[in-house]
């Protein structure tokens, strides 16, 4: 009689697609069960890991990035390996690993971005925040991207916290991010900036922005900046007041923002002008540059489900600018041969199994977690129920596994391919490099933001 899966004659066999957060946390997730022995491969088109921390996370919040130390202890399990530099789709395909394992887990987030739908979003100067993020963050997918920062005026449109991020970063001194882990490229152009000003849109009203308070009080805080905002946005509707009462997050923003307004502008050389129920409706260019922004007031309106929508007034204002970035959401991109919910920018799943097509019926030994599982929502701790939740499923599945056949290890097929895959132990080896560069300047880390250069230093250290 064959031995059950998860047993120590027969260790349940897991691949997961991605080595961020989610990632992680179902490993962790799964090397919490006492009577499950598994063997976890985790899969990375980079050399390095943790995602989002080290690629999103913006560089003036270390005490975020903190979290990497539980994912070290993790891939530094011996049931564990990680293989960096691998691109699911080219390097490894859905049929290898089928083949191979008996779970498979995608964990790869939301990699674009929602667009606005207006004219000249495609101008020069108009790009999404996830790109600016990449780029002041050493993503080596950013790193060459044409930011002409010697532009008084930026607007960006959004109020979540990702815009909150872009904001602070393009005003902020210099000086205070050279103490960060800011990409090199990114803060020798920062120090050139003639940003003076950044305006960011809201759509709704400040009783209804998703900025948290800590993201809300730091603009307050920050050198050399006035926080502007029109005590006229802050006069609220009665049902946005009634609101308040029950959302103490939201009552706080609201009592930050009075505060501001109140304090009003100090003379200080670079500012932050907060404005809310306001749609961008065109971008305007001179020579494909862009050059300014339409605008239009909203109103809010209550839908059928109580919650309360902007409705433009048709009243407009022109804006001048030299750059727009746009934070209206990320979005999930389809995998090769895996099924993809165009309308969801997700993976269609049920409880983390993920689905033949939406409404469709569970695809045997698959599943997914994180954005790429229920949308681009919650903070990276959200990621941790999120995956115990799909774990639990991937539990309640195994007796009705067949359990994949023995096959030659994904190390031998990837050797064979040519693929020159990162091992946990390299990436400890470009770590220690970025981290000591990082501590003769008073860093965290300098970080290395191409990949042929990160794959010369872990060979040199091989």
């Amino acid at each position: 009689m064959s031995e059950p899966l998860g047993s120590a004659q027969r260790p349940l066999r897991v691949a997961i697609i991605g080595a961020g957060p989610a990632g992680f946390y179902t490993v962790e997730a799964l090397l919490k069960q006492k009577n499950l022995v598994c063997q976890i491969d985790i899969f990375n088109r980079f050399p390095t890991p943790y995602g989002l921390v080290r690629e999103g996370v913006a560089p003036d919040h270390q005490s975020i990035k903190a979290v990497t130390r539980i994912y070290d202890k993790l891939a530094a399990h011996n049931n564990v390996r990680y293989f960096g530099n691998v691109t699911f789709g080219v390097d490894i395909t859905r049929a290898d690993l089928r083949a191979r394992y008996d779970q498979i887990v995608y964990a790869v987030g939301a990699q674009s971005d929602r667009r606005m739908g207006i004219p000249g979003e495609d101008l020069f100067g108009s790009m999404p925040a996830t790109a600016f993020v990449g780029w002041y963050n050493g993503r080596p997918d950013y790193r060459d991207l044409e930011v002409d920062l010697n532009v008084e005026r930026v607007v960006v449109v959004g109020n979540g916290n990702v815009a909150m991020d872009v904001t602070r970063i393009l005003v902020s001194d210099p000086d205070d991010l050279a103490k960060t882990d800011i990409a090199d490229h990114a803060l020798a152009a920062l120090r050139q900036s003639k940003v003076r000003e950044v305006v960011m849109l809201g759509r709704r009203g400040p009783a209804q922005a998703a900025f948290t308070n800590p993201e809300l009080k730091e603009f307050g805080e920050l050198r050399g900046v006035d926080v502007i905002v029109d005590p006229a946005d802050l006069e609220l509707d009665p049902l946005s007041e009634a609101a308040l009462a029950e959302d103490k997050t939201a009552a706080k923003n609201v009592e930050l923002l009075r505060a501001y307004a109140a304090r009003g502008d100090t003379g200080a050389p670079r500012r932050i002008v907060m404005r809310f129920l306001v749609s961008p409706i065109a971008i305007h260019g001179v020579d494909g540059r862009v050059t300014g922004v339409t605008i239009e007031r909203n109103r809010l309106v209550q839908a059928a489900d109580g919650s309360l929508r902007p409705k433009g007034t048709g009243v407009t204002e022109e804006l001048s600018c030299g750059m727009v970035l746009r934070s209206v959401g990320y979005r999930g991109e389809p995998l090769p041969d895996v099924p993809f919910d165009e309308a969801s920018g997700t993976i269609p799943n049920r409880d983390g199994r993920v689905l033949n097509g939406p409404n469709g019926e569970p695809v045997s030994g698959e599943y997914v977690v994180g954005w790429i599982k229920r949308g681009p929502s919650g903070v990276i701790g959200t990621n941790k129920p999120d995956a115990v939740a799909t774990v639990n499923s991937m539990l309640a599945d195994l007796p009705a596994l067949p359990g994949a056949p023995q096959h030659d290890d994904i190390a031998d097929l990837l050797r064979s391919r040519g693929v020159d895959f990162v091992t946990y132990a390299d990436w400890q080896r470009l770590d220690a490099y970025e981290t000591a560069q990082g501590a003769a300047q008073g860093r965290p880390r300098v970080k290395v933001t191409r990949v042929d250069e990160m794959m010369d230093i872990i060979r040199a250290g091989r």
